[in-house]
């Protein structure tokens, strides 16, 4: 069982799960890990300890340690037969004699298995395995322990600049291996570690696997694209009379100036190419890298157009000799020799740099500039083009500067004039017939408060801004004479909500509590976890008038049945990865297919439009309904789908509708067709064939019963499924 201490001094941190990891050195041997989560219906923090003699639970609530491993992306990259092939067989052909290997977080211990491999049965502790993250070093001595191979590898549960030549290992290592890339290549920190590894604990001149990475990029037009980050573009259109970007403070909201992941195979067909793909970066791992370096590169536009964005991608050669490549390039991208497109996966995906603004307008056969720096961390773009040479197309504010940042789906959502009239609607019917009325905003929305504040010049608004915090606040500073409103109206409630009382509240009741709801920094929660609104609306109950509005007054839990062979297939069971056995990991990791019986899968957080082949099943149907009007309380649900289309079920979509109005009339649907939202999903320990009533075929189900409770005390869903 994990022992927990809560941590009600951390209201302030704003992810939902991993937040920090710390390990705490005994007097014993065993080690102590500690990570801080933050219980998403309450927001409190709490700290989960992890012992390293203890067993794994087998369950996925919230606070169990299979639950933090769930959500990671090994399984996800164990599962890509590609990526562990060209490892493979690149550490074959580069280690063929006995030498000293080091292999930098080992994970499972894939890679230090492989070189102890090649190394042949002889070699006795020849590979130093370093693993900083507790939770992986238990996984992987369970693994080396069923591979036999305890003998072939010394594990150290350490970064590797925490790596002690003469202390934790005795001589500098001849061989790298490593793995430590993202999407962008360079934010798990692979520079500072080859950095330290080749200043501290290599040998001169040494052989690693892989050998260098080159990035690569292309200028594309596309309007989604352009939708998730130019907000004063796209509210343009709206006609509600809020400006979130007034004219003059076209920087005071925006999306963090980098590079987001991004799957962009999923819009193929909507982006416009407006170039070929170029070279920007290359980053040679046998010797030391710089931590900055800068480049400029001339592109020739192929089309006419307006540049939104770079895409960008990295290819990996693994070898010294250049035959052994792997590829994150979109799939519209022809890629060279014998380097080919591996399966759908979700942990390394495209990065999209947004092009500030409406974008960069060019013609055909223009030269563009695109000048790229890179950091130890990070990779940044700026362009310029030959009709503006002294206009550098780049995010252009001061230090000093107030600028709120915003997930570039938030963005989209603030943009989108559908979703603004349904908010507006919603307010302006609940504002009618009140007189000076007190509103709280209890989620982090700035839109709700500008909105309020807009429409009722008597009104007092209250915003606590559990993420935002303080910088919400100076956001409405900002923009309030914009929008035609004193800031003397609206206040930013610093105290805890379930410490809210009538001297707070200026001896007046609540006639309004509203949100979207929205909760900054929980870009990973499932989404009935927003359901905490709910609970808040519960703890604010003793300071409600008895006429007070709710808004969202009702929350509907929705879900559909899918085929989605690829996110399966990213999830599935591991058994033999490459000849070593695997199969222990997939308990913990919380994988899909030949589970026991009393197992089930955990429910994770998707863009389902993005995962790879998507097919619908069924159409949508309600699970269960929340009544936000109530206290929050415990909920349970039954329904039976029939399924509308045959095919292979891998799992269900579940999302939240949130209703607006008593008259069920302004709902805002979470569901796969808004791209701006992430589903949960939950997939299917095994897949189903399924038929339609009319199919006359036998073998195959026509209908499944889905079952769910929610839990308020945690924010679990519990999804039961039978097919029939």
């Amino acid at each position: 069982m994990l022992s927990r201490v809560s941590k009600t001094l951390f209201p302030k941190l704003p992810l939902c799960c991993i937040l920090r990891f710390a390990r705490a050195m005994s007097s014993q041997s065993a080690q102590r890990a500690f990570q801080l989560r933050v219980n998403p219906i309450t927001g409190n923090s709490e700290w989960v300890v992890i012992d390293e003699d203890e067993p794994e639970e087998q369950t996925f609530n919230g606070g169990s340690q299979n639950a933090l491993l769930a959500t990671t992306s090994y399984l996800d990259m164990l599962n890509d037969s590609h990526r562990n092939r060209a490892f493979r067989e690149a550490i074959d052909k580069t280690i063929s004699t006995p030498c000293h290997v080091l292999d930098i977080g080992s994970g499972t211990g894939l890679l230090s298995m492989m070189a102890a491999r090649a190394m042949g049965s002889m070699t006795c502790r020849m590979v130093t395995a370093c693993e900083s993250y507790l939770p992986m070093v238990k996984l992987m001595k369970k693994v080396v322990r069923l591979n036999g191979m305890e003998n072939q590898i010394k594990l150290i549960n350490k970064r590797s600049d925490e790596l002690k030549r003469g202390i934790d290992i005795t001589s500098p290592a001849q061989v790298l291996v490593s793995e430590i890339l993202d999407s962008e290549l360079l934010g798990e920190g692979l520079i500072p570690s080859l950095q330290h590894a080749h200043d501290m604990l290599l040998v001169e001149n040494p052989e690693t696997v892989p050998y260098k990475a080159t990035t690569y990029g292309q200028l594309v037009e596309s309007t989604f694209l352009w939708k998730l980050h130019d907000l004063h573009g796209n509210e343009a259109k709206a006609s509600d009379g809020i400006l979130l970007v007034p004219t003059g403070l076209d920087n005071i909201l925006g999306v963090k100036p980098q590079q987001y992941a991004f799957h962009c195979d999923a819009i193929g067909k909507e982006v416009k190419l407006l170039s070929e793909p170029f070279k920007i970066f290359e980053f040679d791992f046998w010797k030391r890298p710089d931590s900055h370096g800068e480049t400029e590169v001339h592109v020739k536009s192929t089309n006419d157009g307006r540049v939104h964005a770079v895409i960008s991608w990295w290819i990996l050669q693994l070898d010294r000799e250049g035959t052994i490549f792997y590829s994150t390039a979109p799939r519209w991208i022809s890629l060279p020799g014998n380097t080919s497109h591996g399966d759908w996966c979700d942990h390394w995906k495209q990065c999209v740099w947004f092009v500030p603004g409406e974008g960069m307008s060019i013609t055909k056969d223009e030269e563009v500039c695109l000048h790229a720096v890179h950091t130890d961390i990070s990779i940044s773009y700026n362009l310029k083009n030959q009709a503006s040479s002294n206009e550098i197309m780049q995010y252009g504010f001061k230090n000093g500067d107030f600028k709120l940042t915003l997930p570039p789906e938030r963005i989209a959502i603030y943009g989108d004039s559908e979703w603004r009239h349904t908010m507006f609607s919603a307010i302006s019917n609940s504002l009618q017939g009140r007189v000076d009325p007190l509103c709280i905003v209890a989620d982090d929305s700035i839109f709700l408060t500008l909105l309020v504040a807009h429409l009722s010049k008597t009104s007092h608004v209250m915003s606590f801004f559990p993420g935002l915090q303080d910088k919400g606040f100076q956001y409405l500073q900002a923009v309030a004479n914009s929008n035609g409103f004193s800031m003397d109206r609206v206040e930013f409630l610093k105290k805890r909500k379930t410490k809210l009382t009538m001297h707070d509240t200026h001896q007046k009741k609540v006639d309004l509590l509203i949100g979207e709801p929205f909760y900054y920094g929980m870009d990973g929660m499932l989404p009935w976890q927003n359901l905490r609104l709910w609970n808040e609306r519960t703890m604010l109950d003793s300071v409600l008038s008895q006429d007070a509005l709710i808004l969202p007054c009702k929350a509907i839990l929705k879900a559909c049945a899918l085929s989605v062979p690829d996110l399966w297939n990213s999830r599935c069971c591991l058994s033999k990865i490459e000849g070593f056995d695997h199969s222990v990991v997939n308990s913990t990791l919380g994988a899909c297919g030949e589970l026991p019986a009393e197992q089930e899968c955990p429910c994770l957080p998707y863009f389902i439009w993005q995962c790879g082949n998507v097919k619908k099943l069924s159409e949508a149907f309600t699970v269960m309904e929340f009544d936000c009007s109530k206290p929050i309380t415990s909920s349970c649900g039954k329904t039976q789908v029939e399924f509308t289309e045959p095919g292979i079920c891998h799992g269900f979509a579940l999302w939240i509708d949130w209703v607006m109005d008593s008259e069920n009339s302004l709902v805002v649907s979470t569901g796969p067709e808004k791209r701006y939202w992430k589903q949960g999903v939950k997939l299917l320990a095994e897949p189903v064939a399924v038929r339609t009533n009319e199919s006359r075929s036998t073998g195959e189900c026509r209908s499944a019963v889905i079952q769910a409770s929610f839990d308020p005390s945690s924010g679990d869903l519990d999804v039961r499924h039978a097919f029939s």
